[in-house]
């Protein structure tokens, strides 16, 4: 995955602003972009109660039984969404309007969020976390 950073130019070199906590990550982008990405936060948490939150490969990061979850990232046109390639392709069909990756797919920030299908994803992905841990 490329790791999503805030880049930012002081004395001509490009710095790459590290995030200690997800509120951080948040705050540093457009009041706009906040929004949507307070949304997407609160649709993951709202489905996976367990979850710890953090920042991994520069952006939030969520994992189940010590196993990543999803991620997710700003960026100037969209909103990436990693669910691991068993996440994209479990609900392929309904994410097949938007551009995608191996295990990862973008939600343009002009357009609503699917929020419902995203929370369906978390619940998918909080199940098959789950059933590796008990084999």
């Amino acid at each position: 995955m490329s790791q999503p950073v805030q880049k930012f130019q002081s004395d001509k070199k490009i710095m790459r602003q590290i995030f200690k906590t997800v509120d951080e990550y948040i705050k540093s982008f457009p009041e706009s972009t906040q929004k949507l990405l307070k949304k997407i936060r609160k649709a993951i948490k709202e489905n996976s109660s367990e979850a710890v939150e953090s920042i991994s490969y520069g952006m939030p990061a969520y994992k189940t039984n010590g196993k990543p979850l999803v991620y997710f990232a700003g960026y100037a046109k969209h909103i990436g969404f990693y669910a691991t390639p068993t996440g994209h392709s479990e609900f392929a069909h309904e994410l097949s309007n938007y551009k995608q990756g191996k295990g990862s797919v973008q939600f343009p920030l002009d357009k609503p969020l699917p929020l419902d299908l995203i929370a369906r994803i978390v619940k998918f992905r909080v199940r098959e976390n789950t059933s590796k841990t008990k084999k």
